[in-house]
């Protein structure tokens, strides 16, 4: 784990040239580098990381760079993710949805898939080339599944179709 204060711009550029490529039809043509995601209600209930998410994310850091991002609202993150290959950035309480937006911008927006689940999610869930809402066991905001191109039931269900790309084109395909 890497522990930032938000400043992305130093995970801008892709030093291991991971990338994920996918041939979306009808939709877009994907050249992704970096999965940027929510912590609590995405990847954890409470704080907690939920079981079973340590070995599907380390996994997809083989292929892309992995972020979270989070308020941190029960001070475990940095702790949860110990054992995860990602960049860490706990955010202010204040404004949380415009400074994951201002995060995904200095990343460059055209190569993230961004996923989340509240509010505060939804303009980085806009702003990411593919944006997608965890529905879990806090359910989603409105607004956020609105700003989505894909919603899904839990966090398994992304990170399974990031393992097996099939599966995510031909939910987005036209």
């Amino acid at each position: 784990m890497h522990n930032t204060n938000h400043n992305p711009s130093e995970h801008a550029h892709n030093p291991i040239n991971k990338a994920l490529r996918v041939k979306i039809p009808g939709f877009h043509n994907l050249a992704l580098e970096h999965a940027v995601f929510d912590y609590n209600g995405t990847l954890a209930i409470d704080g907690i990381l939920i079981t079973g998410v340590e070995p599907l994310l380390n996994g997809l850091a083989k292929h892309l760079q992995v972020h979270v991002l989070t308020g941190d609202t029960f001070g475990k993150a940095r702790q949860e993710l110990a054992g995860i290959d990602c960049h860490v950035s706990i955010l202010p309480a204040e404004n949380q949805g415009a400074a994951k937006a201002s995060y995904l911008k200095q990343l460059h927006p055209s190569e993230i898939i961004a996923i989340g689940n509240g509010r505060n999610d939804r303009d980085m869930l806009n702003e990411a080339k593919v944006g997608v809402v965890v529905l879990g066991e806090e359910g989603a905001a409105t607004e956020s599944m609105m700003a989505a191109d894909l919603v899904v039931p839990n966090i398994f269900s992304i990170l399974k179709m990031l393992h097996d790309t099939r599966k995510l084109s031909a939910t987005l395909r036209s």
